[in-house]
This record gives C-alpha cells, sequence and structure tokens, in this order.
C-alpha cells in the first residue's frame, strides 16, 4: 500500500515538471538582473573563459578570475577594467583542493562577501590517442575537467544554501552527452563533469534548496567533425557559444546545448543502434590540438 501512495506521487510531480515546463515553452522567459553581483570563473586566462569575463561585465557583474597562469589571467583583468569593470585576479591551480579553499578564503576575506556565481569553465584536453597519450595528461584532464568540480563547488556551496541563494553554472561542452573517437579522456572526465552536475541538482532539489540554480552548458565548438554533417552542425564561434550561455544564465536554463541540434546525438545513443552512432562521431581533432597548445602540452577547451 505505501508503495502504491509513493508511486501515486511521483507520477504526480512528473506530470507537474512536464506540465508547467511545457507551459513554460509558450511563456517569455524572466530574465534575473546580475548587475552587481559577484562571479567566480575558473580557466578565465583564455578562450571561452575570458569571454565570460567580457560578457559578465557586459552585463554589469563584478568578476573574480581564476587561472594557473597568472600572465594571461591578468591580462583578462586588464580588459575587464578596460571595459569599466571591476576584476580581481588570483593565480590558482583549482586541481589542487587546498589552493582552492584557501583561495576561497583569500576571496572572501579581500572581498568581503560570499561569492554567489560560480562558473566552472576550466578544462583540458589532451588530443592524442589513448595509447599515445602519456599518463600524466590523462590525469591532468580528470583532475581539470573533473575533479577540480568538486573542490570549487564545496568551497562556495555552504554559503549559497546558508542564504538559499546562488547558482553554479557548469561548462561541460556536448561530449558530456556522447562520446567519440581518441579523445577517451576528454570525454571520460567531461561524462563525469556532467553525472556530477545532474547529481548535485537533484540533490539541491531534494534538500529544497531551490534558491541555488544549477545551469549545464554543452557546447560543440572547436572540433572537427564529418564534412557531410557541417551542413548541419557549422563550427560554432566561442563568441556566439558565450552569448548563448548567458541568455541560458539569465533565465535559470537547467541545460542548453548549443546548437540545438546537439541533442539528437544524445537521444540517438538511446534509440539507435551502437553501431550507428560510432558512424556519426565526430572525426578527432589531435591536429586542431597540435596547433593550439597551452603550457606545452595540453588545450584549454
Amino acid at each position: 500500500m505505501i508503495f502504491l501512495m509513493d508511486l501515486q506521487m511521483m507520477l504526480l510531480d512528473v506530470i507537474y515538471f512536464i506540465l508547467r515546463n511545457s507551459i513554460r515553452v509558450f511563456l517569455l522567459p524572466r530574465t534575473k538582473p546580475i548587475d552587481g553581483e559577484l562571479v567566480l570563473i575558473t580557466g578565465s586566462g583564455d578562450g571561452l573563459g575570458r569571454l565570460f569575463a567580457q560578457e559578465f561585465t557586459k552585463h554589469g557583474a563584478e568578476v573574480v578570475l581564476w587561472d594557473i597562469n597568472s600572465g594571461p589571467n591578468e591580462q583578462t583583468a586588464k580588459l575587464v577594467r578596460e571595459m569599466g569593470g571591476k576584476a580581481h585576479a588570483y593565480t590558482v591551480d583549482v586541481t589542487n583542493r587546498d589552493d582552492v579553499y584557501r583561495s576561497a578564503e583569500l576571496v572572501r576575506k579581500d572581498l568581503g562577501r560570499d561569492v554567489p556565481m560560480l562558473v566552472n569553465n576550466a578544462g583540458v584536453v589532451a588530443g592524442e590517442r589513448m595509447l599515445d597519450c602519456p599518463d600524466e595528461l590523462i590525469e591532468r584532464t580528470m583532475k581539470v575537467n573533473c575533479h577540480a568540480l568538486f573542490w570549487t563547488v564545496k568551497a562556495f556551496l555552504p554559503q549559497m544554501k546558508a542564504q538559499n541563494d546562488g547558482h553554479i553554472f557548469t561548462i561541460a561542452g556536448v561530449l558530456g552527452l556522447f562520446s567519440t573517437a581518441y579523445v577517451e579522456g576528454y570525454c571520460a572526465s567531461r561524462f563525469a563533469a556532467v553525472g556530477f552536475h545532474e547529481c548535485l541538482a537533484h540533490e539541491l532539489l531534494a534538500e529544497e534548496a531551490e534558491g541555488v540554480k544549477i545551469v549545464d552548458t554543452g557546447m560543440f565548438e572547436g572540433c572537427k567533425i564529418r564534412e557531410e554533417v557541417e551542413l548541419f552542425l557549422p563550427p560554432l564561434e566561442p563568441q556566439y557559444c558565450v552569448e548563448q550561455a548567458m541568455n541560458a544564465i539569465v533565465i535559470d536554463q537547467p541545460l542548453v546545448c548549443i546548437p540545438r541540434l546537439t541533442s539528437l546525438p544524445f537521444l540517438c545513443r538511446a534509440l539507435l543502434p551502437w553501431e550507428s552512432n560510432v558512424i556519426l562521431c565526430m572525426y578527432p581533432f589531435i591536429e586542431t590540438k597540435k596547433k593550439q597548445t597551452t603550457n606545452g602540452s595540453v588545450t584549454v577547451a
């Protein structure tokens, strides 16, 4: 009897969320102002991290910049200040939990307030075939793309929950939704990032911490795909990706895939035979990686 009652309540909740989100499709989304908000961005030294810093500045936010490379990170801070914004640059190794926790306390001490918005953007890709990839690069990929999420979230989530207000954004990439050849380490780390993000969202929902919002952003940018597929999924410009991600952020959209068609391969994994998904996969971007290296070994994703 208790089982049937629990099943009935679960079905009612499912129907409620389906109806609620169906109605939202036809309503104009309500945007939230982020003017004056404090936003911490990891991997802000270049690439998407720098673009996110500039985009948040356009919306009036104050940015805290975390990157392991102090020179590029200071350059990002300079660009933000030239735009009239406020930027605070810190040299942080997000794979080192002690460094993350220490830097989080330093930010609170320096700025005199908690960080309500966390953008987990830092990411690396080795771009080597598994048997050719040094073990150190595989470990680094997992530490930056996955382990670091635990440390940054643990550093800032308690204050968000205490105030029942906060936002956590995970920049995972669509290779966290479906796989391709030759980037085993990267795909594994991004799958882990998506799994971590979804579990965290479920935990906060179960604890009724509805004030803490979770946004997962999958972006199809920077890799080579089959030529015949490019007609439908052309390579995207980083600036476009960031602008679309920002739109999802200000309307509290839980998941955004850029472009929207990238959600189809995720559905195909469940509907099509396994071999069909392999045929549809992207070509490796090892050659791209060789042209764009950071620290002589890895590429910022």
